[in-house]
């Protein structure tokens, strides 16, 4: 996508067997210039549930502070938390509600609720896709390599976890607009686990 020229990241997601993973890197670039080196562009949306991004860091947050207010919303509503199913499809409408001047950015959403892991992206206008193994953002060619080569469904979240950092240290290696380190959710039915990690030299 052309934003990705002005904005870049590289953003991994997996589904495992006993849960799922959500990981970017921290560097914050636009153009040629580094803005940050310590950007967050994974959150927690739910005690279950995460999102991560690659795009425009202020889109992420705005994004990211309606979906947890909707997902408090569904709770009190009805008592129960919301499926990770029906937050993606929420999302996937906000998104496509504004296609006209859309969010600049590619989304994850990732959890676990009774029906098990489960993780689905979105381009900026709403494209709802589920899928074991995802990679977003300028890195992701380099970090899809990786997965596609290594990616087994029976991983339990800890070797999950070390194949998304791989996958993004190899994409940081040869992506210059990522890099300074990697934010992590372990997402599990019983909460959520949050790592950072150096990068590497």
């Amino acid at each position: 996508m052309g934003y990705q020229n002005v904005q870049g990241a590289t953003v991994v997601g997996l589904v495992c067997s006993d849960g799922v993973v959500l990981a970017a890197e921290k560097r914050v670039s636009w153009g040629r210039m580094v803005m940050s080196r310590s950007g967050k562009k994974v959150f927690e949306v739910t005690p279950r549930m995460g999102l991560a991004f690659a795009g425009l860091v202020s889109d992420m947050q705005a994004l990211t502070r309606e979906a947890t207010a909707y997902a408090n919303l569904f709770k009190l509503d009805n008592n129960r938390p919301i499926t990770v199913r029906a937050m993606a499809k929420l999302i996937s409408n906000m998104l496509y509600q504004r296609r006209m001047m859309p969010l600049l950015m590619e989304t994850l959403v990732g959890g676990v609720d009774g029906d098990g892991p489960a993780l689905f992206s979105m381009d900026p206008v709403g494209s709802l896709i589920p899928d074991k193994f995802i990679t977003a953002g300028s890195g992701a060619p380099i970090a899809m390599g990786l997965l596609e080569n290594q990616y087994s469904e029976g991983m339990d979240l800890e070797a999950g976890g070390e194949l998304a950092l791989s996958a993004i240290r190899s994409a940081v290696a040869r992506d210059v607009v990522s890099g300074d380190g990697v934010d992590m959710l372990l997402i599990r039915e019983e909460g959520i686990e949050e790592r950072s990690y150096p990068m590497r030299g």
